[in-house]
């Protein structure tokens, strides 16, 4: 028997397209793939989203790794390249496909502004039928954190400095800026980082120095005249938003 299945991230857009999908009246399987490096306060929203969907969120993880960022890290020998982090590979893409059966719908929580990323999910999974209701009703990532609010859930921390919920300390965030409010606002992931960096002589930050684009060097040698950057997304409803809230 097919399933409808949401992959909840514990963000914010991921827990609006169950909601919406939930309100459709079909029964939704909701699966979020446990990461321990995201922040502890993830907990408490998927508490939170339990109670805003009326059910159960099924947690899994890859215990091969440890349900580990550094585990990976550590095991594959690789950090981050061109075809994207291996972190994601083990810990979320290889749970999603343990998981999946022929026949299911899988739910992405894909806002409007993320119409490539969904593009290249089915065209690198022909097989996959991938429902995205957020792009369907035109909602970006700003009407998704306002709907959560709006539904009286306390935003994920990690939200008051990063436009992502992301591991602290993702290897997907390649900006100076970023890894130096990291270094900031979290020393103890940021020096965790520098000596993994270290052990696998590879580098995760780049900029553009003296004109040359994409120069990586490693975390201890941040460029003093990059400021570090609060990139904290715009929340706001707009027509769409308001639209989409009917639903439920």
């Amino acid at each position: 028997m097919s399933r409808l299945i949401s992959w909840f991230s514990c963000g914010a857009a991921s827990a609006v397209a169950t909601k919406l999908a939930i309100s459709q009246g079909d029964p939704v399987t909701v699966v979020y793939c446990e990461v321990i490096e995201e922040h502890p306060d993830n907990k408490r929203f998927l508490k939170d989203c339990e109670e805003w969907f009326g059910q159960e969120i099924i947690i899994l993880g890859n215990d091969k790794y440890g349900r580990s960022i550094y585990e990976v890290f550590r095991k594959t020998r690789f950090l981050v390249g061109p075809s994207g982090a291996r972190c994601t590979k083990e810990l979320k893409k290889a749970v999603r496909e343990q998981f999946e059966q022929p026949g299911d719908r899988q739910i992405f929580g894909y806002t409007v502004e993320e119409q490539k990323r969904a593009d290249s999910l089915i065209d690198a999974n022909n097989y996959l039928d991938g429902w995205f209701p957020l792009i369907e009703r035109g909602l970006t990532k700003g009407d998704c954190l306002a709907m959560v609010e709006r539904a009286g859930i306390e935003l994920p921390v990690m939200y008051k400095h990063f436009n992502h919920n992301n591991c602290i300390g993702c290897v997907k965030a390649s900006g100076v800026g970023y890894w130096k409010l990291i270094r900031e606002l979290h020393p103890e992931m940021f020096e965790k980082m520098v000596a993994m960096e270290k052990h696998l002589g590879r580098t995760v930050c780049k900029a553009t120095i003296d004109g040359v684009k994409d120069t990586r060097f490693p975390l201890t040698e941040l460029p003093e005249w990059i400021p570090a950057g609060d990139d904290s997304a715009d929340i706001q409803c707009g027509i769409f938003c308001h639209m989409a809230e009917d639903e439920y």
